[in-house]
């Protein structure tokens, strides 16, 4: 089957099978390679799964016409939110020692207490200044966590918009 060839539906539906490999391969890196993500790391998951919920959508309504675009908007958003969380953790890591923020609490601990540490928005803003667990660089295949992400998300951002530029076939009666 040539990728050349595909519907818009089925472009959608493999970029939604891409992020649910990645989550995938995100679980075993956790749980088998026994590398525990850090928040940021987490992040970069929700938004893979945000991702990968608009694909799956966006595949199952299959529309036609300038709606197409509306999804991809939604998916190009999603992919640069991504991009922008790897580039802060890619950002964290380059940091040399003594400039990497100390460790803070566990993110489990900061949105459990979020109602009485200023909501939902001060956990994030709080996750987003990075800690020092965020720093630590354990590569696969030479490039770190973030780096692949940075990488996927691009790619998958570019997968949507191509998607969008292909043609609906027009059936003749």
């Amino acid at each position: 089957m040539n990728p050349m060839r595909w519907s818009f539906r089925i472009c959608l539906l493999a970029g939604f099978l891409v992020c649910a490999s990645l989550i995938g391969f995100a679980l075993y890196a956790q749980y088998v390679l026994q590398m525990d993500p850090c928040p940021l790391c987490i992040l970069q998951r929700v938004a893979f799964i945000g991702l990968g919920v608009v694909f799956l959508v966006g595949g199952l309504h299959a529309p036609r016409g300038g709606s197409r675009w509306l999804y991809v908007a939604l998916l190009v958003s999603v992919a640069l939110v991504g991009i922008g969380i790897a580039a802060r953790h890619l950002w964290i890591q380059s940091l040399p020692l003594d400039q990497v923020p100390s460790c803070g609490a566990p993110l489990g601990y900061l949105l459990e207490t979020r109602a009485s540490n200023g909501g939902l928005i001060h956990v994030l803003l709080k996750v987003l200044t990075g800690s020092g667990e965020c720093a630590r660089v354990q590569p696969i295949l030479g490039l770190s966590m973030p780096w692949w992400s940075l990488i996927w998300f691009a790619l998958l951002g570019l997968w949507a918009v191509l998607a969008g530029l292909r043609r609906t076939k027009v059936m003749v009666r």
